[in-house]
């Protein structure tokens, strides 16, 4: 086409506006929440978080989504993720890979020094006299076994690190046919029916597949029971991929060591869910894959899909119905 009607929620510093507009052929149009609507009446593509409940009929012309995060399941309760929907849909996964992989790290990091101890005994102005007295600096990262369930982007950066710090790296995927057995990242695949022989042999757990109906759940009471009591499972992927009670009494009998949580069953976390006050717990507020360099990349990643869906070539995360992502 000679050029796209292209409307954004997501503020663009004008350097990505300038190329997002350039890749479109016309400016890009931002719009506030408040806006949108009227923004939409003649849009090809929209770019948001913010996605209206009647899309489809305040935006006829609508061909395609782009999702500024790496998660479409937000969208299935509006409709957009069904075969029939008319609508291509796109997400940001991958940009996330470096920082995701470096907070993985540093949850583990933190875990094994008891970091969040030794911040609040600095707070009370008090000097440990040895590292037994708090449970200090535990344990290594070298020579330990870790366990991905989800090599994607994401996954695979995190099995290069982990590589980096001479673990041994376990891995699980969708399919294996694309990599089978040789993959320099992996030294061992699991397919999804062997995931209890993997959580069996693994001292560190990461969570990093998308939410879909297969995964909901993934990690429930009889998952848990089969890790070891040593292990520390870091989740970066949805919280609804953990079966969140079963995880809380996994914590408090100890049938796990901890848990690294980026992301829980209900966001905002309730006050009131124990997970706040474990010890054994290290909870952020679903910022694992936020960085200075977010915008930037996103901004990338969206220009290029531009450029392929004015040559009609196949666009980059496209939404598969038939995988769920």
């Amino acid at each position: 086409s000679t050029h796209l009607n292209v409307v954004t929620t997501f503020r663009f510093s004008p350097a990505s506006r300038q190329a997002l507009s350039e890749a479109a052929g016309a400016p890009i149009r931002f719009a506030t929440p408040d806006e949108l609507a009227t923004a939409l009446a003649g849009a090809d593509v929209l770019c948001s978080y913010e996605i209206p409940t009647n899309l489809r009929e305040i935006a006829p012309r609508l061909r395609w989504l782009q999702v500024p995060g790496a998660g479409v399941d937000s969208l299935k309760s509006k409709g957009l993720l069904d075969q029939d929907s008319g609508l291509i849909i796109t997400s940001a996964s991958g940009i996330h890979a470096t920082t995701i992989c470096e907070y993985v790290f540093g949850s583990m990091l933190m875990f094994n020094w008891n970091w969040p101890q030794m911040v609040r005994l600095q707070s009370q102005h008090i000097w440990a006299r040895s590292a037994s007295w708090y449970k200090l600096g535990r344990r290594e990262l070298i020579g330990q076994t870790l366990g991905i369930i989800g090599v994607g982007s994401i996954g695979r950066q995190i099995a290069k690190l982990g590589h980096a710090f001479g673990m041994r790296v376990l891995g699980m995927r969708h399919s294996l046919h694309a990599n089978g057995q040789d993959d320099p990242d992996i030294d061992m695949y699991y397919a999804r029916a062997q995931l209890h022989d993997l959580l069996g042999q693994c001292d560190y757990v990461v969570l990093a597949v998308p939410l879909t109906p297969d995964t909901e759940r993934l990690i429930g009471e009889a998952e848990l029971r089969v890790m070891r009591p040593n292990a520390y499972l870091v989740n970066i992927a949805r919280g609804r991929i953990i079966d969140e009670q079963a995880l809380i009494r996994a914590l408090k009998e100890e049938w796990i060591m901890g848990a690294g949580l980026d992301v829980t069953e209900e966001e905002p976390l309730p006050p009131g869910s124990p997970l706040y006050s474990m010890a054994n717990v290290i909870l952020t507020p679903h910022i694992s894959g936020h960085s200075v360099q977010y915008e930037e990349r996103l901004a990338g990643l969206f220009a290029e899909n531009i450029r392929r869906f004015r040559a009609g070539e196949p666009l980059h995360n496209r939404y598969d119905p038939a995988r769920g992502y």
